[in-house]
């Protein structure tokens, strides 16, 4: 029921979307909320003690690691205000690394809590936050609630809308998201491009009815290169505050690479987005 939740805080970003989103959850369902946030270190300043060494190397690398740590300090400060405004049960942590550490870091720490909630990257401002959402979908084994940059405010869970393709990974995100399907007032499976199967979406409405959950279907059609779209717009017609989907992705030469659908959603939600991987 989302009892222990995270929340990754930027250091190089916007944290009002997550910090709104992430407090209200914590007041509504009287969760445990422990806030995350990474000082990333200069890839250049560490390469000094590879290729100089000694101490003027260290000194520098020094340095940058205290300007990472005080960036980190500086964002979950902002979150601690509210959480004590909030009165909340929380915890922060702080800490310096370089992307890749800082990556393997969160996704590890992420898989003893519930739910994460991360902030949408934004791939036209270059920064490594934009790689934590990544880190923690593939490495996490938990739901992540994805908030869009543009969100304001706490999450409005009344209506929520389902990305259903009868997959592994969407029954897997329909799972993980029983706590808010079972407290919303509509639920929506929007199918597009359905074909007939064991799992189609009149067999998901059965099993929501099952758990006393009404929910109905809408079917799409949509151009293969445009299903996102056509989810986002059913998502804003009907008035939809948070979506739910399966995150698609696949490891190729140590990198996770996204599937299409799951990476136009993270390129242009304009909802927050339930995933699990």
């Amino acid at each position: 029921m989302f009892r222990n939740i995270l929340v990754h805080i930027p250091s190089e970003r916007p944290v009002r979307p997550v910090i709104d989103v992430a407090v209200a959850l914590a007041i509504a369902r009287r969760s445990h909320l422990d806030a995350v946030a990474i000082g990333y270190e200069s890839m250049s300043a560490a390469g000094m003690i590879v290729e100089g060494g000694g101490a003027a190397a260290a000194a520098v690398m020094g340095a940058e690691q205290e300007r990472a740590q005080e960036r980190a300090n500086a964002a979950i400060a902002v979150f601690e205000i509210e959480a004590k405004l909030a009165k909340i049960a929380y915890g922060t942590r702080t800490f310096a690394a370089i992307p890749a550490e800082a990556g393997r870091t969160i996704g590890s720490l992420a898989r003893l809590y519930d739910m994460t909630i991360v902030l949408q990257p934004e791939p036209s401002k270059a920064s490594y936050d934009n790689e934590i959402p990544l880190q923690i979908l593939f490495n996490s084994g938990g739901p992540m609630l994805v908030v869009p940059y543009i969100h304001k405010g706490p999450l409005d869970a009344q209506h929520v809308g389902i990305a259903w393709d009868g997959s592994r990974l969407a029954a897997r995100a329909v799972r993980d998201a029983m706590p808010f399907l079972m407290g919303a007032k509509a639920v929506t499976v929007i199918a597009v491009n359905e074909e007939a199967g064991e799992a189609s979406s009149d067999h998901l409405v059965a099993y929501l009815g099952r758990r006393g959950i009404a929910a109905r279907v809408q079917r799409l059609k949509a151009d293969r290169g445009d299903v996102q779209g056509a989810i986002l717009s059913v998502a804003a017609e009907s008035n939809m505050g948070l979506l739910v989907m399966g995150g698609y992705g696949h490891s190729r030469l140590q990198e996770r690479i996204l599937g299409g659908v799951t990476r136009s959603m993270f390129d242009c939600m304009t909802v927050p987005v339930l995933m699990s991987h």
